[in-house]
């Protein structure tokens, strides 16, 4: 099956078989020395020199933990959503009892930095901005830069990054673009199986930390800096896919973050340029489309969901759906991680195929 959604990403046989190792001593030697390299190389990768965590647990975990150690109830948020996940983020920090103001923008569009700018002007004591880098319901990547200077420029509040789908697949220094909390997840850019959490944490981030008051156990870092000085983990991790990424993570650090994110813009353009070969349209517009999935305007004529089923079982090729008010009008490809030319060759001729079958 070519995988093409938007994670789990397809893993090459050497992740695969390194998956397959016998378990080791979560408190053992060993595992302090792979910890202490996945820390070193993870903070390559993000162009910070603050904190950072692994925990076992989905991306969402990522952005629970940067609500949950940052916040304190009765703290307000600006919500900055343009689709799925961005809207999650604040349903998250309205979870924990955080005052949430959201601006949503159009799905299929990026947040404008101005409007960003200007709502939290008018929030002279907002504690923290959270807001998706690359909105994989649509395939949209979002100016983090300018909404961070925006947030920065205007007030104290620290900003938090869902960068699930986006780290370790397009540019994203953390210190030198002023974000304080950047969440993401194994299972995406970094060539990993689901499992872990990833968490980096700025100075100033950690001081709101320090302050935070929201009720927390799993999630609450305290613990995992604590144990981290010891080269443990607070709870027992998931062994096999630290291994994965403690693999992925030694090869994006050989091969050169800068030559992974032309690798990855590379293929995305691949991909634009497959669908529009077709006839098909591009859902955002390029200026803003995702490097790590392209979301493509399913055509009048054809039913999204029957594309995608049919593709699956005709041609082996597992696209994306459109979600929630986008079910049935767009598929998406995912192109983040390990991918091949040929890969996406086969998805758009899959695509291609499946248009033909579903007019005939």
């Amino acid at each position: 099956m070519n995988l093409r959604i938007p994670g789990p990403v397809p893993l090459p046989e050497e992740v695969l078989e390194i998956t397959g190792r016998q378990m080791i001593n979560h408190r053992g030697p060993e595992f302090a020395e792979i910890i202490d390299r996945m820390t070193t190389n993870f903070k390559k990768v993000l162009g910070t020199q603050g904190r950072a965590y692994f925990l076992t647990a989905s991306g969402t975990g990522s952005m629970e933990a940067a609500v949950v150690n940052t916040l304190s109830p009765g703290d307000r948020v600006l919500s900055v959503s343009i689709g799925s996940f961005g809207n999650r983020f604040g349903d998250i920090a309205e979870a924990y009892g955080a005052e949430v103001t959201r601006i949503e923008f159009e799905w299929g569009t990026a947040a404008d930095p101005e409007k960003v700018r200007e709502t939290i002007r008018s929030m002279p004591d907002c504690a923290a901005v959270v807001v998706t880098h690359n909105e994989s319901s649509t395939g949209v990547m979002n100016p983090i830069e300018a909404i961070a200077r925006a947030v920065h420029d205007e007030s104290d509040a620290l900003v938090l990054v869902d960068a699930v789908s986006s780290a370790a697949g397009v540019p994203l220094p953390m210190d030198d673009w002023g974000l304080d909390v950047v969440g993401t997840a194994s299972q995406k850019s970094w060539v990993a199986p689901p499992g872990i959490a990833m968490v980096a944490m700025s100075d100033q981030a950690w001081k709101a930390h320090e302050t935070s008051t929201i009720p927390k156990y799993y999630f609450d870092i305290d613990q995992y800096e604590k144990f981290l000085q010891m080269g443990q983990p607070p709870f027992t991790p998931a062994l096999s896919t630290i291994y994965a990424l403690d693999h992925s993570l030694q090869a994006i650090v050989t091969e050169g973050i800068e030559e992974v994110l032309i690798r990855h813009a590379a293929r995305a353009q691949q991909t634009r340029d497959g669908a529009k070969r077709i006839g098909l349209e591009i859902f955002p517009e390029e200026s803003i489309a995702s490097d790590t999935v392209t979301a493509i305007s399913v055509p009048a004529d054809i039913d999204g969901k029957a594309l995608v089923s049919h593709a699956r079982e005709v041609y082996n090729v597992e696209l994306g759906g459109g979600q929630e008010k986008l079910a049935g009008q767009i598929i998406r490809i995912g192109h983040m991680g390990w991918v091949l030319p040929e890969h996406i060759d086969e998805s758009i001729d899959a695509v291609e195929k499946t248009l033909a079958d579903l007019r005939s």
